[in-house]
């Protein structure tokens, strides 16, 4: 048996989406299921080392989760050969210092997204990864979640006709910590602007891989933000002026013609399937997208309603819609990435999902800014 033996640096992993998402159900998932089979003699096996600030967290979280490695020195881990990955899920101004560090020392770099805060940096983070010839990846997740494979699969097979255009409706209430018992559920840092945070610079990254990869590539974007709860609560319960903006509201222009629009807010409660739902209408049917599940209605079972307020609607608008069934087992989206970066790395099959790919996320979210500030319309350049 031919077996591929990878050390993982988790960086900053001790947070809610690094320790859920990429260390129980991707790295432990991978490492619980006997590593990644590429053949019945050959497998990729993974060995994390949790890495970070804080030393009680790390070794809490590594022994709840039988981590035998994890270390508050990040240059010694960075140090040993047997460690061939970084990956780093820290804060986003955070990120380009560790990323150098882990570039210089020749390993692999996967990270989450944004790579950065600014265009400029996205593109230099990515631009050293190339020269300095090291393999690199950004998550890029959603586009693995059995609902947009599901939508994905309907537009192979042409189900929709030309599109025409789409609606995405994602976010949640967050809570502001005023009222006992309602903790907030997401780290302040997000609020403020000079720590990093804001919706744009969070959601408008994920819309421009969804929009890129599924519909067809962004030309440009109309872009309105708002900062609708001006004072929140920390973690210790201490008032703090919000600085970033917390709801957004774009619309987009595709190169072939389809219109996206798509609002995301932490202001907002919840009347539909699902956190994130997104809507695609064609000239020959329809689908409802939620994370997991996909609704349709073709042009044949399409109702015909007629305006009348007068009285009440004759037409329950959600009959109609057929559901579309699981055609295969899904695994985790941040998991299946995972094993697709990592034989990338031991195998070298292609992995198009690098640094470079991602910096065209921080450009949308850096053009949706702009559009917002100048109330325009903002055009986007080839990368």
């Amino acid at each position: 048996m031919k077996t591929h033996h990878i050390g993982i640096i988790l960086n900053g992993v001790t947070g809610r989406m690094g320790t859920n998402q990429h260390l129980v159900r991707s790295i432990l998932a991978i490492r619980d299921q006997g590593g990644i089979k590429i053949s019945d003699d050959e497998v990729i096996l993974v060995d994390p080392i949790l890495t970070g600030r804080n030393e009680n967290k790390l070794k809490k979280l590594a022994q709840k989760h039988q981590v035998e490695r994890w270390s508050t020195d990040l240059d010694t881990a960075l140090a040993d050969d047997h460690n061939q990955i970084f990956f780093d899920a820290s804060t986003t101004l955070l990120r380009p210092a560790f990323i150098e560090k882990a570039v210089a020392a020749g390993k692999a770099i996967y990270c989450e997204k944004p790579t950065a805060t600014r265009l400029d940096e996205a593109i230099r983070l990515g631009q050293l990864c190339r020269d300095a010839g090291v393999k690199n990846g950004a998550v890029q997740d959603k586009l693995w979640l059995p609902g947009l494979r599901k939508l994905q699969m309907l537009i192979q097979q042409g189900f929709f006709g030309d599109i025409l255009s789409v609606r995405g409706e994602f976010g949640y209430w967050v809570f502001t910590g005023d009222h006992d018992d309602q903790a907030p559920q997401r780290p302040s840092w997000n609020y403020r602007e000079e720590d990093g945070g804001g919706i744009i610079i969070d959601m408008l990254c994920h819309w421009r891989y969804v929009v890129d990869n599924i519909f067809g590539n962004i030309k440009s974007v109309s872009c309105l933000g708002a900062t609708h709860i001006p004072e929140r609560h920390d973690e210790s319960g201490k008032k703090y002026t919000a600085t970033a903006d917390d709801s957004c509201y774009a619309t987009f222009e595709l190169e072939n013609g389809i219109i996206a629009q798509f609002n995301s807010s932490w202001d907002v409660r919840v009347r539909r399937d699902d956190l994130f739902t997104m809507q695609v209408d064609g000239t020959l049917g329809s689908a409802v997208v939620g994370l997991r599940d996909c609704k349709i209605q073709t042009l044949g079972s399409t109702p015909k309603p007629t305006w009348n307020p007068d009285i009440e609607q004759a037409i329950d608008f959600y009959e109609g819609w057929q559901e579309v069934p699981d055609a295969t087992h899904y695994d985790n989206a941040f998991k299946i990435q995972w094993e697709l970066f990592l034989r990338h790395v031991v195998l070298d099959e292609p992995f198009r999902w690098d640094l470079m790919e991602a910096a065209k996320g921080v450009q949308l979210a850096e053009a949706g800014l702009q559009s917002w500030k100048e109330r325009r319309w903002v055009d986007l350049e080839t990368l």
